[in-house]
């Protein structure tokens, strides 16, 4: 249900932010967004560390529910409704599952096989009924009515960067923070209060997010920016886990958190801005939705494949290894997230070069806008 719900939320934001702003107050607005996610990653590691050292693990899912409801009571007077736009309103359940058992299917074949052997019938099983899965996706997808994905949207150049980068982005991110997790956990022995070890980062990713990467798009366009934030990101991921070993300290991995945490902000504006420039705004949510599809797949698909890199320096659990060969292979999967995300920099230059930001447009009327 919590799946179902992000899944709904998170392209009617993108949509709502794409429809509302315009020429700069977009970009601004994104901004915003932006920051707000990373101060909610700053609040969700402090407080959740201590709720489950003070109470109990469950209250980490439990403190959701004020949250969602103060948002909720002024939301039905804040926005309007949506203008009818002659759609059908149809839903494609047959896309939906293959596409879903499909990703599914796949994330359990990479899951499944660094334990069992990738040549054992249950992952390779796993990893061939997945791909056949999703090119029956795209087949159906083709030739429905009412398709969840309408291939024409992968015509959009700067959707398809988008989506191939935010794959990407989202591969070393998930990566990054269990490395950095399990490091500061298990082999430097910090509490569950060990949350406070992610504010540097997480407030530094504000700072990235609501500041530079508005003035960044501004002076040099949704490519040079998410470019950038991605090498810087990849660069900060990498050295991070470069300067672990069994003695070290938290200390250590400051200036790569600080770096992780600039790119971060810098990419997570800008890649999404990037997804949506070109498409219509009547169909700004469903390129929304397929970036964030793009982003959560890649965060399983990779933290899969790098969690699968960090164990190969031992056999049996990370509990009875030595700590030596623990850190051996975190480090080498932060090291290779890392040096992904890189890559993932110069696919960003794919995008079409932009010229600066013009002026503000004026700012469009409640009627078109959505929102008071």
């Amino acid at each position: 249900m919590q799946g179902i719900g992000g899944a709904f939320l998170f392209p009617a934001v993108l949509a709502l932010i794409a429809t509302s702003f315009e020429g700069k107050a977009r970009i601004k607005a994104f901004g915003m967004w932006g920051m707000a996610g990373s101060l909610g990653l700053a609040a969700g590691a402090v407080f959740g560390g201590v709720l489950t050292d003070l109470a109990s693990w469950r209250w980490v899912f439990f403190i959701n529910i004020p949250f969602a409801l103060i948002v909720l009571i002024p939301a039905p007077k804040v926005l309007r409704p949506d203008p009818k736009t002659g759609a059908s309103g149809g839903f494609d359940l047959p896309g939906a599952v293959l596409a879903t058992v499909g990703i599914s299917a796949i994330v359990f074949g990479l899951v499944t096989g660094p334990e069992d052997g990738w040549t054992h019938p249950t992952p390779l099983t796993s990893l061939i009924a997945g791909a056949l899965l999703l090119v029956a996706f795209f087949v159906t997808e083709a030739k429905t009515r009412d398709p969840l994905m309408p291939l024409r949207l992968l015509k959009n150049r700067p959707l398809v960067v988008a989506m191939a980068v935010v794959f990407i982005f989202q591969t070393g991110l998930s990566g990054g923070y269990y490395v950095f997790t399990t490091y500061i956990q298990p082999v430097l022995g910090y509490t569950p209060q060990a949350g406070l070890a992610f504010l540097p980062l997480t407030l530094v990713s504000m700072i990235g997010a609501g500041k530079l990467a508005p003035k960044f798009m501004e002076r040099f366009g949704m490519r040079g920016t998410l470019s950038t934030g991605m090498i810087v990101n990849g660069a900060g991921i990498a050295l991070t886990a470069a300067v672990m070993t069994t003695g070290g300290s938290f200390y250590a991995m400051l200036p790569g958190s600080v770096l992780w945490g600039l790119g971060g902000g810098l990419v997570f504006v800008s890649v999404f801005a990037s997804a949506g420039s070109g498409v219509d705004l009547t169909e700004q949510g469903v390129a929304g939705a397929m970036a964030s599809t793009a982003q959560q797949v890649g965060g399983a698909v990779g933290l899969a494949a790098l969690v699968a890199v960090a164990n190969s320096t031992f056999t049996g659990t990370s509990i009875d290894a030595a700590k030596e060969d623990v850190v051996s292979g975190l480090r080498m999967a932060g090291i290779a997230g890392g040096v992904l995300l890189i890559l993932g920099g110069l696919l960003a230059l794919a995008l079409k070069k932009q010229p600066p930001t013009a002026e503000p447009a004026a700012a469009p009327e409640p009627e078109t806008a959505g929102v008071r």
